[in-house]
């Protein structure tokens, strides 16, 4: 057995002490098949997955070839993918890059679940981590950029995190094992491919261990992430963040662009921006987000009526009454609309709707989502939640009362 690389971090044990079963992702790269053997030495219990993109021609059959027969010659089961990633890309108008990500990945996760595997292992290193580390740089990142991938991300574990190139290549020299190189690892069209082929070459010419040293400054950053998001969590409570970088934080996932979110920044109150699946309103001081759903116009939810006798009467916080013998039915419970007017209870003129909620401060999004009750003549009796209507009150001849809430 040859000696495995120092800083190779195993995967753990089951809670029974034993050995997981592992699905590993092996592409016939020295980092995959080294991945592999390190692990198999190890005495992990292995299924091999080979996925064949279908992207460079002969050159892909020859590494579907080699990794069937590395496997074959350890005696470890191998699932062989085949997929239509350039169809993929087209159909979900993504990169070939992220179509290939997401078909490993999504098919990984299946084929873990069938074969009962506890994790997934991919054979992403030093180099990888400190390309990674780039790349983010490169296209404008909040903190969590700086942490690079992590070596467990869900059931994924990335065992060879902390190991160089070279010492990959050592442990495979070292066992006479072979390995093939894709091709398109060479062209300068990826922007990790630049990265890897003229700007770290680059820097280890000024530092030899910048590679090294990148990858450690990941792992720093990792490790005092969970300080960081305290402090963002506490700040962002009051939704008040009072840093750009924790305006970040809180859109994070939010789908807003580094452009919109340095509007957010700058934007005066009352402004409106919205990405693909939430909306952002600028009120006063604070920031206040909804998921936004294109379309979402009328509300869907109940409406909860009760018949109450005048004598049995308790009036509740959040609810509205109204004379029952007069108000003509059916009501109905729609979305605010521009114009809507209403009679405030104990005003005798009628009033904007609008008007009512900016008095009470009320924000944008919050009028556009306000609801309102109507009888059926469709005047608005109530401002759900806020206000009732002077129409049906109470009076001294009232008999029977109903009680609306939602």
């Amino acid at each position: 057995m040859s000696s495995l690389p120092s800083h190779i971090i195993l995967p753990p044990l089951s809670s029974d002490g034993t050995k997981p079963r592992l699905l590993v992702g092996v592409s016939g790269g020295a980092d995959s098949v080294a991945l592999l053997l390190l692990l198999h030495d190890c005495g992990y219990e292995l299924v091999a997955v080979h996925c064949n993109f279908q992207l460079r021609g002969s050159e892909s059959l020859r590494d579907e070839d080699f990794v069937r027969q590395l496997c074959s010659a350890h005696h470890i089961p191998l699932e062989v993918l085949t997929f239509d990633t350039t169809r993929h890309a087209h159909e979900h108008g993504i990169s070939i890059e992220m179509a290939a990500r997401n078909l490993r990945y999504e098919a990984f996760e299946q084929l873990r679940q069938q074969h009962q595997a506890d994790f997934i292992c991919v054979a992403h290193h030093q180099q990888d981590q400190a390309e990674t580390l780039l790349l983010n740089l490169c296209r404008g990142t909040g903190l969590r950029g700086l942490c690079g991938m992590a070596f467990r991300h869900g059931n994924v574990l990335r065992p060879l995190l902390h190991v160089s190139r070279n010492e990959i290549e050592a442990y495979l020299n070292e066992r006479a094992q072979p390995w093939v190189t894709d091709s398109t690892n060479l062209e300068r069209e990826a922007m990790r491919n630049i990265i890897r082929l003229d700007v770290l070459p680059l820097l280890q010419r000024i530092n030899p261990r910048a590679v090294e040293n990148m990858a450690r400054t990941a792992s720093h950053v990792q490790e005092s992430l969970p300080y960081f998001e305290r402090g963002v969590e506490q700040e962002c409570t009051s939704r008040t963040p009072a840093t750009r970088t924790a305006l970040h934080e809180m859109l994070r996932g939010c789908g807003f662009t580094a452009t919109q979110e340095r509007d957010i920044w700058h934007a005066q109150t009352g402004r409106i921006i919205q990405s693909p699946t939430h909306r952002l309103v600028k009120d006063r001081n604070q920031y206040i987000l909804y998921i936004y759903k294109e379309g979402a116009t009328t509300y869907v939810g109940p409406l909860n009526e009760r018949l109450v006798a005048i004598d049995q009467l308790a009036m509740k916080k959040g609810c509205a009454y109204f004379d029952a013998d007069q108000l003509p039915r059916p009501v109905t419970l729609r979305r605010l609309q521009q114009g809507d007017r209403f009679q405030p209870f104990g005003m005798k003129g009628s009033k904007l709707v609008s008007d009512l909620l900016t008095d009470m401060k009320i924000n944008r999004i919050e009028k556009e989502r306000q609801l309102v009750l109507c009888d059926a003549l469709d005047n608005i009796i109530w401002v759900v939640g806020r206000r009732a209507s002077n129409l049906y009150r109470i009076t001294e001849k009232t008999r029977n009362v109903v009680e609306f809430s939602i």
